[in-house]
């Protein structure tokens, strides 16, 4: 890899994907040759953390910069304000083609547009509208999504291939056939040890690949950003043969699970633990069904990944091109008593982050592990460095990983931030809670995790001495020291938000005197005055 600057962005998310599920990261089973062969050729950035373990706010902080706090959307379907710059507007007037191949979880704000005038099938109107991407094919994995389009390709195509119904989506590709022949909805988890009912090759993650491919291919010598979203391995938990037998409860991890947890839980993580799918988890059957086919997906997006790398050193892309391997946030599989994700244990907010930086100044730290404190957001500011613009940090709160990729020193950050908004779930009506009330807040040091409830006590883990996260603190009369100390980090984070968006600090500081040079005197006594 010699390339001088970053012609090309290749953006790889998958949607649930613990941090801990890769063989690069550890999994004694999972075998993921080809997002390991990344690694080997970037750095594994092992403390990598999202700002919300949700969809829709996650993807937001990834595609604005910018954490929860300051762009407002605090779950799916939240608009995200007409106002908030994305990476389209960063990367796209310094050349690049910034493309979506499926899913973001984007709402558009309707009335803002309306009030600005802007038509949402303009040619602006639909980069508003897509979180500054262009469309090559937006797909959410829900079928039909009436929010996008009641009939979306994926749907037509297999139509296309054969499989009949208004919406093979679910009823081939998320479903499995029962013994009599009859069609197992894979929205019941207890479907998800069966195979999907569709040819492998015709499946989800093989078909996005395939629109992946088609875009690059397209582009010839063009200059590209390309987001490819995969949707899995979210729920439904449900994988086309040969993936579905790969894997057995033999090969699954041990449940990660403190009996205190349960015993006496934090009033937030208890409303959680009685959530449908918290409960689920706690059978046996459930997990032995769920996380082998949870495993299979995995395995599936990996080998297409190695199929769409293959076809980046075909095509002579390798060289030029920064490739980015994350997911939005993790899953947490029964861990902790939970089920989905939404709070703050790693299985959850931890997520796999993996860059290659093609440039010859990162060839020192190829095949390396950070355990930097590293944020979603940090990787927009990443991206414009690499094309050669110039980051607007008035506006951007992430930090560009490159002095990290390219081994110098960095006076990097000293903690990470997630939030969660519960306000759309259970939880809150179990806890009797306004929605404003239902957030909370986690600061993660090297050693210690702290997380600031609304209307109720702080939770405190202790990650040298507890590593699993079983022990809570909160209440310990021992670290009342620590935790104040960590809340007032928190409240400094708060003040420090950047809300202030339309001018620099360095256009601040070159205007400050300029009403004098204006002849706007004030405070002056006489002309001769000093």
């Amino acid at each position: 890899m010699s390339a001088k600057s970053v012609r090309n962005i290749l953006f790889v998310m998958c949607d649930q994907l613990r941090w801990d599920y890769l063989s690069c990261a550890g999994h004694p089973f999972l075998h993921t040759p080809h997002i390991d062969a990344l690694a080997a050729r970037g750095v594994r950035f092992d403390r990598a953390f999202c700002q919300s373990p949700i969809c829709g706010p996650s993807r937001m902080s990834f595609y604005t910069g910018r954490y929860m706090f300051s762009h407002g959307v605090g779950w799916n379907n939240y608009p995200l304000r007409v106002d908030e710059w994305t990476l389209g507007d960063y990367l796209r007037p310094l050349g690049l083609k910034v493309a979506l191949a499926g899913k973001t979880h984007m709402k558009e704000d309707r009335p803002g547009m309306a009030r600005l005038g802007l038509d949402p099938v303009s040619e602006f109107g639909v980069l508003v509208s897509e979180c500054g991407f262009e469309p090559f094919e937006r797909d959410d994995g829900l079928h039909p999504d009436r929010s996008v389009d009641p009939d979306l390709p994926y749907n037509r195509y297999l139509r296309q291939k054969g499989y009949s119904g208004e919406n093979p989506w679910s009823s081939r590709a998320n479903s499995v056939r029962g013994e009599s022949g009859e069609t197992l909805d894979g929205w019941y988890w207890g479907h998800s040890n069966g195979a999907a009912d569709i040819r492998e090759e015709d499946s989800e993650t093989p078909y996005m690949t395939d629109r992946a491919i088609d875009f690059i291919t397209g582009m010839g010598d063009r200059p590209w950003c390309l987001h490819l979203s995969y949707i899995k391995p979210h729920w439904p938990y449900i994988v086309p043969e040969p993936y579905a037998s790969l894997y057995g409860p033999e090969q699954m991890l041990p449940v990660h699970r403190g009996a205190g947890e349960e015993v006496d839980p934090h009033p937030v993580y208890g409303a959680f633990m009685r959530h449908k799918d918290s409960r689920l988890f706690r059978r046996p059957e459930a997990r032995e069904a769920i996380v082998p086919a949870y495993m299979g997906l995995i395995k599936q997006i990996d080998d297409h990944f190695g199929r769409l790398m293959a076809e980046l050193e075909r095509l002579g892309r390798l060289d030029d091109t920064m490739i980015v391997f994350t997911s939005d946030h993790g899953d947490y599989l029964g861990d902790h008593w939970l089920g989905e994700k939404d709070l703050f244990h790693e299985a959850s907010v931890r997520i796999p982050m993996i860059v290659c930086d093609p440039r010859a100044a990162a060839d020192a730290t190829r095949g390396t592990v950070s355990t930097k404190l590293v944020e979603a957001i940090d990787l927009v500011p990443t991206f414009i460095e690499a094309v050669g613009g110039e980051v607007p940090y008035h506006r951007l709160e992430g930090r560009s990983l490159t002095p990290l990729l390219h081994g110098q020193e960095a006076d990097w950050r000293t903690f990470a931030v997630s939030e969660s908004d519960y306000s759309g779930r259970d939880a809150r009506a179990d806890l009797g809670l306004d929605p404003m009330d239902a957030r909370c807040f986690m600061l993660r040091t090297e050693r210690w995790k702290y997380v600031l409830h609304e209307k109720f006590r702080p939770q405190l883990f202790d990650l040298d001495a507890d590593p699993d996260e079983f022990t809570d603190l909160g209440a310990d009369p021992g670290h009342a020291e620590i935790r104040a100390e960590l809340h007032e980090k928190l409240f400094t984070w708060f003040r420090n938000r950047r809300l202030r968006v339309t001018i620099s600090d360095d256009e601040i500081v070159a205007r400050t005197g300029g009403a004098d040079r204006q002849g706007i005197l004030i405070g002056y006594w006489r002309p001769n005055d000093p």
